[in-house]
């Protein structure tokens, strides 16, 4: 009992600085796979996608730069996540 209560201690005290470092991360995947969007074939069909997924990783650029809390590290990987998003879409649309 002592073993696993030690394990579920030390797994909280890990995962909450490793969501903090995590950001820089998810941010450059999310730069990445926009770059990949606008390589690809930019249409009126998908500049507004390319547009928006850029939109969502200034904001998580932005909560990871003044976060204050977990939770503004959590926004900045979920906006980030999205921008993701938008870029893939972007970039299966042009294919």
């Amino acid at each position: 009992m002592k073993r696993v209560l030690a394990a579920a201690i030390l797994a909280c005290v890990v995962a909450g600085p490793a969501l903090a470092f995590n950001c820089p991360v998810v941010i450059k995947q999310a730069e990445d796979a926009i770059k990949k969007a606008e390589a690809g074939k930019v249409s009126p069909e998908t500049k507004p996608l390319i547009d928006e997924a850029k939109k969502y990783v200034a904001e998580a650029r932005t909560h990871h730069e003044t976060a204050k809390a977990k939770k503004d590290h959590a926004d900045a990987i979920r906006k980030a996540k999205i921008a993701i998003a938008y870029a893939e879409e972007a970039t299966s649309l042009a294919q």
